[in-house]
């Protein structure tokens, strides 16, 4: 991405003369000459630095406050031109705000070298020390800069599933190992005229041209899922999933991690904020995402009506099956109490055509019958269940026999119901996301 400099200046003839020194490849200039349409420019294009000559009417020092007061939240590098050289006006600049004061006439040469060791100080004190990568203010900056413009782009919300929970399984120095490999697999797939930072330690943002949007995200699921198993244990891999250590007594089943990909563009859809980009590439990045592959989905042109998607409900609803009465009535009272839809169900059988739980607790049976073993797998080789959450009870402690029926949680008895109640809300808003 161009570094974006603003030059505040009304005089014609030297602001030209400067624009044509300072632009680049790398830098593009802009020139505003009063202050009102600097605000806009400003507001528009979040500049990298900013350039503010005395040739105004105003105290240079009062206007540098006011810009530094206007770009509280993006910290532009300013640096002051003026025709004093008087130490004090020097002083009384810098103190407004201003991170470094010129006098005119300057020397060009050294004007240009001092306006690129800013422009570079700046891109280095937004990277990502870890992936070498701008982080997401500077990401933020790149989608403004992109809605304001007039060309047309793609772009690409890239976020590594499951990613929190390769974290716990195998620390915090693999994880960052994963993420230092799969940034440089990103990068790879893109040229220089292409952006690409972070946002959040598992997401990145890619901008590119609209044509090769999709070949970019068909190559990196591809590539991520062809190197992934490399980073996992042996036994892992065998057993197909990874089991986590929630508390003292019990053992998440959790899949492996992978990409999911969420494209929009403007050819078709028309952007007025950065928040409004990341609202609708991460809704589409939720609805592309699979249990256990890498995906991407478009958000292409509408064809259909308005009430042709209706909002997604949410499904609070928690189908109990215990062989204990008692145990059972309890679990009903509490979990109802907290405000879910609970149903108690006598038979280890699946639940009606048309009743689609958010989440099913099961006592996993006795060694012998594994009535509850049984029913869980059927439940997860059933499509009508598949994104259903299950947790298994049971006196059977092994984890991973219950595990690889299909189960999400094992919570081997006994087990105190404020635990069980903190990963039945963690599971029913994992099913609803």
């Amino acid at each position: 991405m161009r570094s974006v400099t603003l030059l505040i200046d009304k005089r014609l003839e030297m602001s030209t003369k400067y624009k044509k020194l300072l632009e680049s490849e790398s830098n593009k200039v802009l020139i505003s000459k009063n202050m009102l349409e600097s605000i806009k420019v400003i507001k528009d294009n979040a500049p990298d630095l900013i350039i503010i000559s005395d040739s105004f009417d105003d105290d240079l020092g009062d206007f540098c406050k006011q810009v530094r007061a206007l770009t509280y939240n993006m910290r532009p590098v300013i640096v002051a031109l003026s025709k004093s050289a008087d130490l004090n006006d020097r002083i009384k600049v810098l103190n407004s705000g201003a991170d470094d004061f010129l006098s005119e006439p300057v020397n060009l040469s050294e004007f240009k070298v001092r306006i690129e060791a800013h422009l570079r100080r700046e891109y280095e004190s937004n990277l990502d020390a870890k992936q070498i990568l701008p982080n997401k203010n500077y990401s933020l900056r790149a989608i403004k800069r992109a809605i304001c413009s007039d060309s047309i782009w793609s772009m690409l919300y890239i976020r590594i599933e499951n990613f929190e929970d390769y974290k716990q399984a195998y620390t915090e120095l693999a994880s960052d190992k994963l993420l230092q490999t799969y940034s440089a697999i990103i990068k790879a797939s893109l040229t220089d005229n292409d952006y690409v930072g972070k946002l959040e330690d598992n997401s990145f943002l890619v901008i590119t041209d609209n044509i090769k949007a999709e070949s970019v995200a068909r190559f990196l699921t591809f590539a991520f899922d062809s190197v992934v198993n490399k980073f996992y244990a042996e036994h892992d891999l065998s057993r197909g999933y990874m089991i986590l250590q929630g508390d003292e007594f019990a053992g998440k089943r959790a899949n492996f991690a992978h990409f999911t990909i969420s494209i929009i563009s403007n050819e078709t859809t028309s952007y007025n904020s950065e928040s409004q980009v990341l609202t609708t590439l991460m809704r589409l990045c939720s609805m592309a995402n699979l249990p256990n592959k890498s995906n991407y989905i478009i958000d292409r042109a509408k064809i259909s009506g308005d009430i042709s998607t209706m909002p997604k409900k949410f499904n609070n609803s928690v189908f109990i099956y215990e062989s204990d009465d008692a145990l059972s009535t309890l679990l009903y009272t509490i979990l109802d109490l907290q405000g879910y839809n609970v149903k108690i169900k006598s038979a280890y059988k699946p639940p009606k055509k048309g009743e689609i739980p958010a989440l099913f607790i099961i006592d996993a049976g006795d060694l012998e019958k594994k009535n509850g073993l049984n029913l869980c797998y059927k439940l997860k080789n059933d499509e009508n269940f598949i994104k259903s959450k299950i947790i298994v009870t049971s006196v059977i402690h092994d984890k991973e026999l219950v595990l690889n029926t299909g189960a999400d949680l094992y919570l081997p008895k006994p087990y105190e119901i404020p635990s069980l109640i903190k990963w039945v809300d963690g599971l029913i808003k994992e099913f609803n996301q």
